[in-house]
């Protein structure tokens, strides 16, 4: 029994004890002149589903959840920012050439068909972050026309 109580201590100490580590955010009030919403004329009802579902992930600004500031939390989900933006950040848009672009409209249709994107460790918490059928559709044909014209 008494082992349980110094295991229970240690543990506790280091729970407190990481909660001290400093982790960088990803948040900005800049929305740079490369973003997707300003490059493209992205109808309204496009603009607030990108917003909830896609970037606090894949761009340079997060809305970060309460629990953000408990460690470990705040790890994975940092972990979970950089490889979105690695993989796609919108804020950074119109510095891709026009071929990588194509690309990656082709990558988030396939993604958004298949229901890889959002994460489901994402829309968990994030409810109003999952695609409806007909948002599916309408983002579907939104990106399909925007990667037609390019």
């Amino acid at each position: 029994m008494k082992i349980v109580k110094i295991i229970t201590l240690v543990l506790l100490v280091a729970f407190v004890g990481i909660q001290f580590i400093p982790t960088t955010r990803n948040q900005s009030d800049l929305i740079p002149e490369t973003d997707f919403m300003l490059v493209n004329k992205v109808p309204e009802t496009i603009q607030k589903k990108l917003q909830v579902s896609c970037y606090d992930c894949h761009s340079n600004n997060t809305k970060y959840p309460w629990y953000n500031k408990i460690q470990p939390v705040t790890w994975f989900l940092e972990n979970h920012i950089e490889e979105g933006k690695a993989e796609l950040n919108f804020n950074e848009w119109d510095s891709l050439s026009n071929r990588r672009k194509k690309s990656k409209l082709r990558s988030i249709i396939k993604q958004i068909e298949s229901g890889e994107m959002p994460l489901e460790s994402y829309t968990l918490i994030h409810k109003d972050a999952t695609f409806t059928e007909a948002e599916a559709v309408e983002m579907i044909s939104y990106i399909t026309q925007l990667k037609d014209s390019l």
